[in-house]
């Protein structure tokens, strides 16, 4: 069969750019078995033979009204896939699916039915706000970064902003391109609504959000912005925690340094 992808340079490489960042949440331990989630908005790379393709699957329910998703297009990584696979092949391992004129249902398009992920409301969720609120965000990326869980056990870390200062204090480019911070959302059931409702409310603080013993959950404006903000606040825990693991506890950069920061590269906070 052939794949959406042929002929359309743009949406295959948006695909194959969301294909190397699941490459990279494998290659760095971030994604044990079909663990893990991406989605990303590709309506404005959907020309009109896709938009009238037939559907391949049956209409499937959100469970939520979301107004501003009408109409709209995602691909999906797929329930049960692994992030490994999907880097190899994310047509086989994902699929792109349409929202309905009712907001709250979808089907699948192209190029195999394969379902989304069952976080996908979760997901979508996150979508329509950004839509809402012209952010222009178009990608979200659930993964399990060690070093940022590990750090989540300690209860003393997430009160609001403390495990942010820590990570910014631990090297001067994870204040410069993961400016927000990072919001905490206590233990929830994955998957659940209230785990959902949780993390939309951090995101309108912050572009990534830590999971308490479990995950980051993150929005950018395609899958490697989203990625990248992940990676600069992982490769801080992990200085943070090399450093304990040599018996002494980082000093960090200052409070003044920071600010120092903040105004020399005009970030939000």
């Amino acid at each position: 069969m052939k794949s959406v992808l042929e002929g359309r340079p743009a949406l295959k490489q948006e695909i194959y750019k969301i294909a190397e960042v699941a490459g990279y949440l494998w290659q760095n331990g971030w994604a044990e078995r079909n663990g893990g989630n991406i989605t990303v908005n590709i309506t404005d790379l959907v020309d009109d033979e896709i938009k009238n393709l037939p559907a391949i699957s049956e209409v499937k329910h959100i469970g939520e009204v979301l107004p501003h998703l009408k109409g709209q297009f995602f691909y999906c990584k797929g329930t049960g896939k692994r992030m490994r696979d999907l880097a190899r092949e994310p047509m086989e391992n994902g699929s792109i699916i349409r929202i309905l004129d009712d907001c709250e249902s979808y089907e699948i398009i192209a190029d195999n039915p394969v379902m989304p992920t069952s976080e996908l409301p979760s997901h979508l969720l996150v979508h329509d706000r950004q839509i809402e609120t012209g952010s222009g965000y178009k990608a979200t990326v659930h993964t399990h970064p060690i070093e940022l869980v590990a750090m989540s056990h300690n209860r003393q870390f997430l009160g609001k902003d403390v495990l942010t200062n820590i990570l910014w204090s631990m090297i001067p480019e994870t204040k410069a391109f993961c400016p927000l911070g990072l919001g905490i959302v206590p233990y929830i059931l994955p998957g659940s609504n209230e785990l959902a409702q949780g993390t939309l409310k951090e995101l309108e603080e912050y572009d990534v959000v830590m999971w308490e013993k479990h995950g980051v959950f993150a929005k950018g404006l395609d899958v490697m912005d989203a990625f990248d903000q992940i990676d600069v606040l992982s490769k801080s825990a992990k200085i943070y925690l090399d450093s304990k693991a040599m018996g002494f506890e980082p000093e960090g950069m200052s409070q003044e340094q920071m600010k120092e920061m903040t105004k020399a590269f005009n970030l939000p906070k």
